[in-house]
């Protein structure tokens, strides 16, 4: 199936701006992969150091040079509702390699952090700078050279992107990414939205809202709303690095093990020892980076995105831009509404069709590529499916993805969008540029000209409304939020203040160098904004008063300041040494100090 026309010529610029890297990139891999499995020439002290702790039979194997060995890269830890069903996760995959006559080992751990932990606090001045150390902790674990294929156990908001930076760093090898699945379905996160609200205004107490929050996030997996960690899920399935249909089964059920043991044999059956050779970086080209854009904007997926596909895109050599996921964002239909951008959950979405129906409206409309490398061995269409257990309550099998959607209010048809959009628009303006979703923002909402209230720190808006200096039509810049001054923290437990702001009848939005949760709603939000204050981009250049103008329509971000005053004034500058210590901030000072823009990805590592 050919992909609508707007489509190839997105992809048809990105491979042509990406040519100088990513053909030096594609060389690497195939010279790397042509060398072949590594194991016959490591020395028989380096061999023997490899296998030592192995059982008489995985010893045995591991001794000869034409057995697979698969290499498992783990985010487990047991305080992450989402990595914590990671722990039962090698053993099964350790008995599904022995069965097809191949071993397997844990390669490395790499570190995962909860957001939804950290969230407010200055832990999470460490979150987005842990992508990257997630990549190289995964580097470190492949470096052993012992390795045929990868299996990568990861589900979180930075844990995916850095592993997939670390997927195609060794983009000789294949890949396949194996998610633990959300968690049953608890608390509607409506209702616990609208008791942070209530909370936030002093009309309900600590144990109600804790009593709120631990009957949302009750369980082993992912939490059910749709933010980053979702967003993964559906990325890494529609992008091919996934078995079809494998994004959004619960955890510790006999569908999610079998998922589990099909991985691990299909990852075996693709290494360079076989017929199959299917290198992670020929899987991700720029067709497969189109898709994961489209998939996110016709799902409402995270903002944190137009970061992380960007690096993504980067590690493989090819080079995205936020104006080709704008682009994108134009001609791709919403047709999932999950919460943020509905009531749903993600177990909803799956049980009205889930990614099996996704892929195939899309697909039908032309938006996206079906003739992909994938890591199932197929084109994508192979993906438009509803994964089953089989009788025998060990294997995988698959119907066509139901032509009806289950609940048309969570999932639609292409023909019948909820919008005609994706909602993520690139802004631009005298005061840079940003990014914004819309999915969830009302019309009347989605333009704000306001003057501005003007904060170096989250917890000065928090003080600021607890006042009533905020109940007013408002624009508040947060700014020295971005990876060159802190880490680039989530702000998130800004959305219940202007929410409240915005549900008492006034002109609010935010206007921020940091980043606003993956799930991002009602409110508008102007994020990501570079060159970042610390930079001396334009944002550190506002004074109070100022009337700035965020216009979604027609993707504009600007002070409504005369031009040479404007250019004539000095950036603000702020002393951040107060951001530079505690809760292991310290060890991040080199990070600080060579992160690239938020439109180049964030990341610490060269084009």
């Amino acid at each position: 199936m050919t992909a609508d026309r707007r489509i190839e010529e997105i992809t048809d610029r990105i491979r042509e701006r990406s040519k100088a890297t990513r053909e030096p990139y594609v060389a690497r891999i195939q010279a790397k992969g042509a060398e072949g499995p590594k194991r016959s020439t490591l020395t028989c002290g380096n061999l023997a150091h490899g296998f030592a702790a192995c059982g008489p039979t995985d010893k045995e194997r591991l001794m000869g040079d034409v057995t697979a060995n698969l290499g498992i890269i783990t985010a487990y830890n047991d305080m992450l509702s989402a990595h914590q069903p990671f722990e039962r996760f090698p053993e099964i995959i350790r008995e599904a390699a022995r069965e097809v006559g191949a071993t397997a080992q844990v390669a490395g751990g790499v570190p995962a952090m909860c957001d939804g932990v950290t969230q407010g606090q200055a832990g999470m001045e460490l979150s987005l700078f842990s992508r990257d150390v997630i990549a190289m902790a995964a580097a470190v674990g492949l470096s052993h050279d012992m390795f045929d294929a990868a299996v990568f156990l990861g589900v979180c908001d930075k844990i995916v992107p850095g592993l997939a930076i670390a997927s195609l760093t060794f983009g000789h090898l294949p890949a396949i990414f194996v998610p633990a699945g959300p968690m049953t379905s608890g608390l509607p996160n409506d209702e616990k939205s609208r008791i942070r609200q209530l909370y936030a205004e002093g009309k309900v107490g600590r144990d109600e809202l804790l009593k709120a929050e631990s009957a949302s996030y009750h369980g082993p997996g992912t939490c059910t709303f749709y933010g980053t960690a979702n967003s993964n899920q559906m990325l890494m399935e529609i992008m091919g690095l996934h078995t079809p249909g494998s994004s959004f089964i619960n955890p510790n059920t006999p569908l999610r093990d079998a998922l589990t043991r099909e991985a691990t044999k299909r990852a075996l059956a693709i290494t360079a020892l076989g017929n199959e050779y299917t290198p992670a970086g020929m899987v991700v080209d720029e067709r497969a980076v189109v898709n994961g854009v489209v998939g996110l904007h016709a799902t409402g997926g995270s903002t944190n995105h137009t970061l992380h596909l960007i690096a993504i895109a980067r590690a493989a050599g090819i080079k995205l831009t936020w104006s080709d996921i704008s682009d994108l964002s134009d001609i791709t239909p919403l047709l999932a509404r999950v919460y943020p951008n509905g009531l749903a959950d993600v177990n909803h979405f799956h049980a009205a069709g889930g990614m099996g129906f996704l892929i195939r409206e899309l697909l039908s409309r032309g938006l996206l590529h079906d003739d992909v490398k994938t890591a199932w061995g197929t084109g994508l269409d192979a993906y438009s499916i509803e994964a089953k257990l089989a009788e025998d309550g060990q294997s995988v099998v698959r119907d066509p993805a139901p032509k009806i959607s289950g609940d048309p209010k969570v999932l639609t048809t292409a023909d019948n969008p909820f919008s005609s959009n994706g909602g993520l628009k690139m802004l631009t303006g005298n005061l840079g540029k940003g990014v914004i979703k819309i999915s969830a923002v009302k019309p009347e909402h989605r333009t704000v000209e306001a003057p501005v209230r003007i904060f170096n720190d989250q917890n000065e808006v928090k003080a600021a409304f607890d006042s009533g200096e905020l109940d007013r039509d408002v624009i508040c810049v947060v700014r020295f939020q971005g990876p060159k001054s802190n880490g680039m923290p989530e702000l998130h437990k800004l959305t219940p203040l202007l929410g409240i702001l915005q549900d008492r009848g006034h002109k609010v939005a935010l206007v921020t160098d940091g980043r606003m949760s993956g799930a991002s709603g009602k409110v508008p939000a102007a994020i990501h904004v570079t060159p970042e204050a610390k930079a001396g981009g334009p944002i550190a250049k506002l004074k109070e008063g100022d009337v700035v103008k965020l216009d979604t329509e027609a993707g504009t971000l600007s002070v409504q300041v005369d031009s040479a005053e404007f250019e004539a004034r000095e950036a603000f500058t702020m002393d951040l040494s107060a951001y530079e210590h505690g809760i292991g901030r310290e060890l991040f000072a080199p990070f600080r100090a060579m992160v690239g823009a938020a439109d180049e990805g964030a990341g610490v590592f060269a084009a």
